[in-house]
């Protein structure tokens, strides 16, 4: 299932699919056709800060329905926090997965290669955000986010889950460390392929969990339209996933 281009001076790309079949919206921000590329990232590394604060507020702007939005400096480990309520911009620490019962609050994770894991449970009306690199996909982190829907009444199996545009197997060769931490065989030459939303796929099955979806977009093949943080040598920008309940 891929994401598609929504209409508009901010690129996103949505599933346009689950807004339909569950109220939600879940989407990813792009690089943008403009000179200056559309990067969110906060770390002030590509843009000054006033410049990418700008573009903050056009996202924000381009999605009146969320006066809300939570976002965390990511440390690539397992924390996931619930939210109640939120209002404006609100920046966390320490986190890299968010979940909600509360319409009209969206959920942000950045990303430049990781994979963003969309979770919806239809049913209990509950969502989950999660920014998955290999460390996480490791560590456990899909487990994390099904737990704390779980405690809120989620059953795997009654959730949906996407995982989302990030690096793809082909364009994402990693080391023996790497493949090992993931539970993957490890080539005769030490390095391979790592493929993250086929290994978060696998891990959703063990789990239990009803459906899942892939996207086929690649931050690195596609880099026209995305932000690579290996393709660029880490001089690339940050792209937004979100995902919120619609009120």
């Amino acid at each position: 299932m891929a994401e598609t281009r929504v209409p508009g001076p901010v690129p996103r790309f949505e599933l346009a699919e689950w807004k339909d079949r569950f109220g939600v919206l879940a989407g990813i921000t792009g690089r943008g056709e403009d000179p200056a590329p559309f990067d969110l990232g906060l770390a002030g590394r590509t843009a000054p800060v006033g410049e990418v604060m700008g573009r903050w507020r056009a996202f924000r702007g381009s999605l009146p329905e969320f006066p809300g939005i939570v976002l965390a400096r990511q440390v690539h480990g397992t924390a996931v926090l619930w939210h109640a309520a939120a209002s404006g911009l609100v920046i966390l620490a320490e986190a890299d997965g968010h979940a909600t019962a509360t319409p009209g609050l969206l959920l942000a994770v950045s990303v430049a290669d990781c994979i963003p894991i969309y979770l919806v449970d239809p049913a209990r009306r509950t969502i989950a955000l999660l920014h998955a690199g290999w460390r996480g996909t490791a560590a456990g982190i899909l487990a994390r986010g099904l737990a704390l829907l779980g405690e809120r009444g989620s059953s795997p199996k009654n959730v949906v889950m996407h995982c989302g545009v990030g690096i793809c197997g082909p364009c994402y060769e990693v080391g023996s460390e790497v493949l090992e931490g993931c539970g993957l065989p490890v080539p005769a030459g030490g390095r391979g392929p790592l493929d993250l939303r086929a290994a978060l796929a696998a891990q959703a099955r063990e789990l239990g969990v009803g459906e899942v979806s892939a996207s086929p977009l690649c931050t690195r093949h596609d880099g026209s339209a995305f932000f690579s943080h290996r393709g660029s040598g880490g001089a690339d920008g940050r792209m937004v996933a979100y995902l919120g309940l619609l009120p």
